[in-house]
């Protein structure tokens, strides 16, 4: 996690202001709150909290509603798929891969991944497919009954 550099030039917020009853800098205050995040955030470091999720949409269709979820240079057996009642959960590992020489820079995300997604109706879970192509996984799950609209006949009283 990148975090915000501080400088430390005698500039104005690190003076004291003795007109306004401040005795410390001003700065004091933020580095206290500064150092409490951090151990918040060092603290918060446990092994769920670093799976990261792949940018998707989901959109619904009369029929069905589809996932669609970037995981580029993921093999397929490396994803797994799971649906249970109306939460679908698409899980995986994306692999380091083996280097020669001293990384000196990595902004691609990997190690574990997770996706959840909790539909809205009920589904028919035993026929969800999905597909894997150009890097883009498409999860389709069907609806248990497909609602399409009906025209309603207004009457007379």
């Amino acid at each position: 996690m990148t975090l915000p550099v501080r400088h430390r030039h005698g500039s104005m917020l690190e003076r004291p202001f003795p007109a306004f009853g401040w005795g410390e800098p001003i700065t004091a205050e933020f580095d206290e709150l500064f150092e409490r995040m951090n151990r918040l955030l060092q603290g918060a470091a446990a092994p769920a909290a670093l799976a990261w999720s792949p940018a998707a949409d989901m959109r619904e269709t009369d029929d069905a509603y589809v996932v669609e979820a970037e995981v580029p240079g993921i093999k397929r057996d490396d994803i797994d798929i799971e649906m249970s009642e109306r939460e679908l959960r698409i899980t995986g590992e994306y692999k380091e891969q083996e280097r020669e020489g001293v990384l000196r820079r990595s902004t691609r995300r990997t190690g574990r991944f997770e996706y959840r997604a909790l539909l809205p109706t009920d589904v028919r879970s035993e026929e969800v497919s999905a597909t894997l192509h150009d890097g883009v996984l498409t999860v389709t799950v069907p609806k248990a009954q497909a609602t399409k609209p009906r025209h309603i006949e207004i009457t007379e009283s």
